[in-house]
């Protein structure tokens, strides 16, 4: 089975240095961190409010990684012109709501298809790979192909929180949609609330490809450091694989 790559979030790194302003911790010795610990991507959120990602960090980040880095933002001009600005590997384009304090959900690519549909043109235009942040469903799944994304990642929040029945339906979810996006042309990725807990079963989806998981890595660091964190989730990741 096809090894599934690790995208590590480092937005919560950012998060501690907002706390109390300055430069300390840096988002950007995380992500070599990350990097020597076996990510394979970086991800980093650019906010609106700039709540803890900066514009030097995307900087700093897109000048210094020798491992790709995904560029989540919302739909904006703004963003837009700094994705342009920059060049990210990728891009991923997420729903944003100022008093949020995570992502809720997937972004609604059909309900929003012709406004969405110049900045994904434009971003593909400039050799940059953009994904959709969406719901594990098929018109949803459908709008993304139509937008000519040619990467979906699969919003896993609501697995996540879930318990028992309610898990492994939500799960089964998961799958039916990742074989479906992957049938009609897809790169398919997921992510969201993934734990050393709960991966494996979305990790053992054979059509995705690659995780993005940020919160639970920088807070299980505080306890076992950074390294260790993400080495442990990438060998749940290649168990789940094997």
């Amino acid at each position: 089975m096809q090894k599934l790559r690790l995208g590590v979030n480092i937005d919560h790194v950012a998060t501690v240095r907002q706390a109390r302003g300055g430069s300390h911790p840096s988002p950007l010795r995380a992500a070599m961190m990350a990097a020597a610990a076996g990510a394979d991507g970086i991800t980093a959120h650019l906010r609106e409010d700039r709540r803890h990602i900066s514009d030097h960090d995307i900087e700093s980040l897109r000048l210094e990684l020798r491992i790709p880095l995904n560029l989540e933002m919302a739909a904006t001009e703004e963003m837009k012109t700094i994705a342009l600005k920059h060049l990210p590997h990728a891009c991923c384009i997420v729903p944003e709501n100022r008093e949020e304090r995570t992502t809720e959900g997937g972004i609604d690519a059909a309900g929003q298809f012709d406004r969405l549909k110049p900045i994904v043109a434009e971003l593909v235009d400039a050799g940059i790979r953009v994904s959709m942040f969406i719901e594990p469903d098929k018109r949803q799944l459908d709008a993304s192909r139509a937008l000519g994304a040619p990467v979906v990642e699969l919003h896993t929040g609501a697995y996540s929180n879930a318990k028992g029945v309610e898990q492994k339906a939500l799960l089964n979810k998961v799958d039916v949609a990742a074989k479906y996006g992957t049938s009609i042309g897809l790169e398919i990725h997921a992510g969201h609330g993934l734990t050393f807990e709960n991966v494996q079963a979305i990790a053992a989806i054979r059509e995705i490809r690659e995780l993005n998981i940020g919160h639970y890595l920088i807070g299980e660091a505080i306890f076992i450091g950074l390294e260790a964190s993400i080495r442990r989730m990438r060998q749940l990741m290649d168990e789940a694989r094997t």
